[in-house]
Formats: C-alpha cells, sequence, structure tokens
C-alpha cells in the first residue's frame, strides 16, 4: 500500500548506516513516521532538515509497518532559521510542541496548515510579527485536540467585557472586577487575544500568551503522559521574558 502527500519536516534520525527514520506532519494522514535512503548524501540531508516542506511518498506491505518514504522538496526555508538566533529556538519549538501532541497517523489537516503558516511567518518576519501567531497556533491545537478555551466570557459574571484573566483551572476568561483579588493566581489574557490587534504587540505580550498556552499545554497534553513541556518550548519563553528587542 501506498500514499503520497505533503509534509513538513519535523526529525530525522539515524537508522543503520545510510538510512534515516524521518517525522514528518503531513496534511493528510497525520504526524506520520517512514525510513528514508541515502542520508549520507549531503543533498539528501540538507532537504530533510527540520521545517522544510516536501512532498512525499509512503509505501508498506501493511499499514502497520514502518514503511519506508520517498520525498522531494516543495519549499526549503530551513536556513531561513539560522539567520536569527530567536527563529531557530522558535522553529524547534514548535516542533518538540507539534511532535508531542499530535498523534501518530491521525489526521488533522487544520493542524498542518497552521503549522505551514506558522513556519513561514517565523522564517520570514520579525518576533512581534510571528510571536501572536505562535501562541494563536498553541490555541489552535489544544482546539484541535478537543481541550479549547473558553474566553468568550467571564466564568464568574458571564459579561463579555473588560476581560483582562483566564483561570488557570477551568481555561475560562476571567472580568477585571471578578479577577483583580486574585491577580496573582491568575493568568494574563494578552491584548491581542482579546481582538486588540496586532499593531502594538510587545514582547510581554507574547510572552504572556506562551505562559497561557504552556499552562494548559502541560495540564492537558502533557502532565496526564507524565510528560514535561518539551525543552525547546520552555527556552523559547524564557528567552521570550527576557526579550527587549
Amino acid at each position: 500500500m501506498h500514499w503520497s502527500d505533503e509534509a513538513i519536516v519535523l526529525s530525522l534520525r539515524p537508522h543503520g548506516e545510510s538510512a534515516g527514520i524521518l517525522e514528518l506532519l503531513t496534511r493528510k494522514h497525520g504526524r506520520h513516521l517512514g525510513v528514508v535512503h541515502g542520508c549520507s548524501s549531503s543533498r539528501i540531508r540538507a532537504m530533510l532538515q527540520p521545517g522544510n516542506r516536501l512532498n512525499v511518498t509512503w509505501r508498506a506491505r501493511i499499514a502497520e509497518h514502518l514503511g519506508v518514504l520517498t520525498a522531494e522538496l516543495a519549499t526549503a526555508r530551513a536556513s531561513q532559521f539560522f539567520e536569527q538566533r530567536i527563529a531557530l529556538i522558535a522553529l524547534n519549538a514548535a516542533i518538540a510542541v507539534a511532535a508531542g501532541v499530535l498523534p501518530e497517523r491521525e489526521p488533522h489537516e487544520a493542524a498542518y496548515e497552521a503549522s505551514d503558516a506558522l513556519l513561514d511567518a517565523i522564517a520570514a518576519g520579525t518576533l512581534t510579527e510571528w510571536g501572536p501567531l505562535f501562541v494563536w497556533w498553541e490555541l489552535g491545537l489544544l482546539n484541535e485536540l478537543g481541550f479549547g478555551l473558553d474566553l468568550s466570557s467571564c466564568a464568574v459574571s458571564g459579561k463579555s467585557d473588560d476581560l483582562i484573566y483566564v483561570s488557570p483551572r477551568s481555561g475560562r476568561a476571567v472580568s477585571r472586577e471578578v479577577g483583580s483579588p486574585y491577580h496573582g493566581r491568575l493568568l494574563i489574557f494578552p491584548p491581542f487575544l482579546r481582538g486588540g490587534g496586532l499593531e502594538a504587540v510587545t514582547a510581554q505580550d507574547v510572552s504572556d500568551g506562551l505562559r497561557l498556552t504552556a499552562h494548559f499545554l502541560n495540564r492537558w497534553m502533557f502532565e496526564p503522559h507524565g510528560k514535561e513541556i518539551p525543552f525547546a518550548r520552555q527556552r523559547l519563553a524564557e528567552l521570550m521574558s527576557t526579550h527587549h528587542g
């Protein structure tokens, strides 16, 4: 059996003398692994760098097998991430989160499309341009996997105005009036997530957004499986919290 699809490279690890096990996020077949031959070739290794977009074909005798992948380069963007240190850290964070939360061989086309758009933005844009998209992307992953946050109205009053907090327990928005006495125990609801636009987004706003999504990724996706949020994602949050440019 076989199939062909678009794919984003997540990782490549050695397998034998000249092969590798390639981990992909595909449009129609979800997160998928397969053996790729010829990895001793510098051209092949360059093509299979994380973040690149490929056209791939997977073949196996039966569906349960690991299978063999062949690939053609569709978009070479891996080298762009090396131009800015923070872009490379963001790439590693996005790949680690996607690999950590998306089930193997379970189609999530919306997650593929959002991931592809995010990586394009990281490769080409500035932190304040792609930073909010990263937060939206993680919220989208949570929603795609059945753990969406309800940020439309206050969890206590039901009002939809002046929402500036999020409850770390329920994932519900909380208004200024209700939340102010508990400020230190609530998560910040950054303005760009509240429809405030992207024109005046600051690194602090992005940092607040990353703290928000990290909390729920940890609570609902990683901790139930005895894991922690990936180190690469922690590194992005740390860097963002001290970023002033």
